[in-house]
């Protein structure tokens, strides 16, 4: 059996993260991944995520803030176009902007339409300026992979993890490569964490999103000429959620709903679009987004693993500390996380969590009140 220091299984951008944070203060860690570099299965893959800063509660914004910092030492993986987020406002987000100095304005509908002509709005306008844009996610995991095995972490694709044990003296993993043992281990396996923690697992839902691409029309901006959006549309509407979106070189405009995809199992994935959603997708491309072709959409298939409020969890419990429910909003935030990861992995065992923002934490009603 193999001794190891910390274990972190899951090879996303959270579990890469955390390898990458634990890497950097010379510890010892062995990143398990289940699949190949690159793969689809789950929730870190493709060439587009929004970074972005509007949020109105103190614990997201100190992650977020912290994340742009680390997201830059990264060649290649953010791109600041800008962001504008419109619809059903939210003061709080206007008045953090302002208390935490964060580059902003605000643009009526026909300033932001002339603009960014690709786009159409409604009510008020919220312009960040200079601390928005995209992340290409497929870089960002090889980045913070390459950035631990650099600093002596063991990153092993290929690996698949069978069972978890806690144990007071640490955790015992069997996998597909040999049992191991380790002093502590980070879970961060996103759609399967229920699999592999069984009925210790919080509570989450996992469903198969299907965002689309649609292409720029000819004469509209280029793709890197439009800023990431957020719109959360006034009044009565068709859509199932509100709307995100941003431009992907080489693949066109990425447009999705929030969180409203069918029930899946990760292993068991159809990976096609559900018709009705991508019905809407194109009527709400067509309504909203004058710069794209509605008629001609790439789906693509990611899964999101949603807790009932919302939130994240980053907890620790004995030796097991769980990474989980990014909900479609946690990539952006993924260096500041596996920093608060890292934090939690190196707690002595007995000793009350404290790394973790309350809101995070697996006691907090929300969870307990589903279970």
């Amino acid at each position: 059996m193999q001794l190891v220091d910390h274990l972190v299984i899951g090879g996303g951008v959270m579990g890469s993260a955390a390898a990458w944070q634990l890497a950097r203060r010379g510890r010892d860690v062995v990143l398990l991944e289940r699949f190949a570099p690159g793969h689809v299965n789950g929730a870190s893959h493709g060439a587009s995520r929004i970074y972005r800063q509007t949020y109105d509660r103190p614990e997201y914004l100190d992650l977020a803030a912290e994340a742009l910092e680390l997201w830059r030492s990264f060649e290649g993986v953010l791109t600041l176009t800008g962001g504008v987020s419109h619809g059903e406002a939210s003061p709080g987000v206007l008045e953090a902007f302002v208390a935490r100095g964060v580059p902003h304005e605000l643009l009526s509908p026909e300033a932001a339409h002339e603009r960014w002509p690709g786009l159409r709005f409604e009510g008020t306008v919220l312009h960040e300026t200079r601390t928005a844009g995209r992340l290409h996610a497929d870089r960002a995991v090889a980045a913070l992979q390459s950035a631990a095995a650099a600093l002596g972490a063991d990153v092993r694709h290929g690996v698949q993890v069978l069972s978890v044990t806690a144990a007071g003296d640490g955790v015992l993993v069997e996998s597909s490569d040999g049992p191991l043992h380790a002093r502590s281990a980070v879970l961060a396996v996103g759609a399967w964490t229920s699999v592999l923690l069984g009925r210790g697992a919080p509570p989450l839902v996992v469903t198969q999103e299907q965002p689309a691409h649609f292409a720029p029309l000819v004469g509209a901006p280029s793709v890197d000429a439009w800023p990431s959006f957020t719109h959360r549309p006034l009044g009565d509407h068709p859509w199932p959620s509100g709307t995100y979106g941003l431009g992907t070189p080489g693949e066109g405009i990425k447009v999705g709903f929030h969180a409203v995809g069918p029930v899946t199992d990760p292993d068991r994935r159809s990976f096609t679009a559900e018709p009705t959603q991508l019905a809407l997708l194109q009527e709400y491309a067509a309504q909203w987004l004058p710069g794209v072709d509605p008629t001609v959409p790439h789906p693509i298939s990611c899964t999101y693993t949603t807790t009932p409020d919302h939130d994240f969890v980053l907890d620790r419990r004995g030796p097991l500390v769980v990474a989980a429910g990014f909900s479609g909003h946690g990539f952006k935030f993924a260096p500041a996380i596996g920093r608060v990861l890292a934090d939690l992995a190196v707690e002595p065992v007995d000793d009350p969590v404290s790394a973790s923002h309350a809101a995070f934490h697996l006691s907090r009603p929300a969870l307990q009140e589903t279970r």
